[in-house]
């Protein structure tokens, strides 16, 4: 019900947020201008927004990255992954959780090989791919699958026993129950590792890109780096921030919609 009360609190949601992201570049801006770090490290938010601008332009200048360009490739080197990794995480997140004794028997094997750092599988990678697109979407999709593979199978693992029992007295194979009970009771884990899925393969895509000197944001933040273009640096970790929120922003929103049923 939207009485004034409701509507003030949704209003203070978004107001405080805000307040502290203006807070944040205040501070920026007084440390920047203050030179309370050298400017070849920390260059202003002007010059920044104006790295932005160039790197968004039509024709950007002959030293600035084409943001445009990086920004996409990124993406899509990001969404690849994440999807692939979703598909896999969630295909084999069902066969292990539907199984006490594939549990058992895997459940070992699962917790030696999450703990790795999708970036210590590089240069495995590296030798079998060779430093192409293929090895940072293998790596990306490595790195991004272990959310929701064990999220899934967390989720199979503890769903209702009276859901168990139901489909018991129906006869259900497993297949049946799976795809009619399982998934769907367990859709709020899978949902909640995909969110977390996509933020480690945002990490892992620009890695990737900056050791496999593949094409994106991750290369274009390296090369600024190496060029002491600080307001570059700085354009493209605030493109590689507002990449991460807009990602998690529209799975929430998805996520929102889909678990409507699980709200009175």
């Amino acid at each position: 019900m939207n009485t004034p009360a409701h509507m003030l609190k949704r209003a203070l949601q978004w107001v405080e947020p805000v307040l502290v992201l203006l807070a944040c570049l205040a501070l920026w801006w007084f440390a920047s201008h203050g030179e309370w770090v050298s400017r070849v490290f920390m260059p202003t938010p002007e010059a920044t927004w104006d790295s932005l601008r160039s790197g968004f332009s039509a024709n950007p200048g002959a030293d600035s990255a084409d943001l445009r360009v990086a920004s996409w490739q990124t993406f899509v080197r990001m969404l690849l992954g994440w999807g692939l990794a979703s598909l896999i995480g969630v295909a084999l997140g069902a066969l292990i959780g539907m199984s006490p004794v594939a549990r058992d028997w895997i459940a070992p094997t699962l917790e030696f090989l999450r703990p790795l750092p999708a970036s210590a599988v590089l240069p495995l990678a590296i030798s079998i791919f060779g430093l192409s697109p293929g090895m940072v979407l293998f790596v990306v999709s490595f790195g991004a699958m272990w959310p929701v593979l064990l999220a899934t199978v967390q989720g199979l693992a503890n769903v209702e026993p009276r859901l168990r029992e139901v489909a018991a007295a129906l006869q259900m194979s497993r297949t049946a129950f799976a795809w009619k009970i399982g998934l769907p009771a367990t859709l709020p884990d899978i949902l909640a590792g995909m969110r977390l899925s996509m933020t480690v393969s945002l990490i892992v895509a620009v890695v990737g890109e900056m050791i496999a000197s593949q094409p994106g944001l991750g290369q274009a933040i390296l090369l600024a780096a190496r060029s002491f273009r600080a307001s570059e640096l700085f354009a493209g970790i605030v493109l590689l921030g507002a990449l991460g929120f807009v990602s998690n922003a529209v799975l929430a929103t998805l996520e929102h919609r889909l678990l409507r049923w699980q709200r009175p």
